[in-house]
């Protein structure tokens, strides 16, 4: 098995609810976006991010407006819907039990060790 491949699965599970966080803190470019997410090291492509985007979209989470821009093309920014605030409020109480669940696994020093 290759570290690589689940490296990968644990961040491609985390991205969704990544997004939702940088979209609630206010009107964002997928650039913008693209790039915070890079920042913190999770790797992304355009590729990746715009058929979720599309997917939130759909399912009613996050709403989007086109910007004139005066170097280019109009933009497009996301924001959360009603709904998508009321997911990623969900989103979070899920969050915290995970991480609160992992780290008592992870730091567990009386449960048996395997040989």
């Amino acid at each position: 098995m290759k570290i690589e491949n689940t490296q990968v699965q644990m961040r491609k599970g985390i991205l969704e609810f990544c997004i939702l966080h940088i979209i609630s803190r206010g009107e964002v470019y997928a650039s913008d976006m693209l790039e915070e997410l890079t920042s913190a090291k999770i790797m992304v492509v355009e590729g990746t991010l715009y058929p979720l985007l599309t997917r939130l979209r759909k399912a009613g989470l996050v709403d989007y407006k086109w910007v004139e821009s005066n170097s280019g093309p109009p933009r497009k920014y996301y924001t959360l819907t009603v709904e998508g605030s009321d997911f990623l409020s969900k989103l979070n109480s899920t969050w915290t039990e995970l991480y609160d669940s992992t780290n008592l696994i992870i730091n567990n020093t009386n449960g048996k060790k395997s040989s």
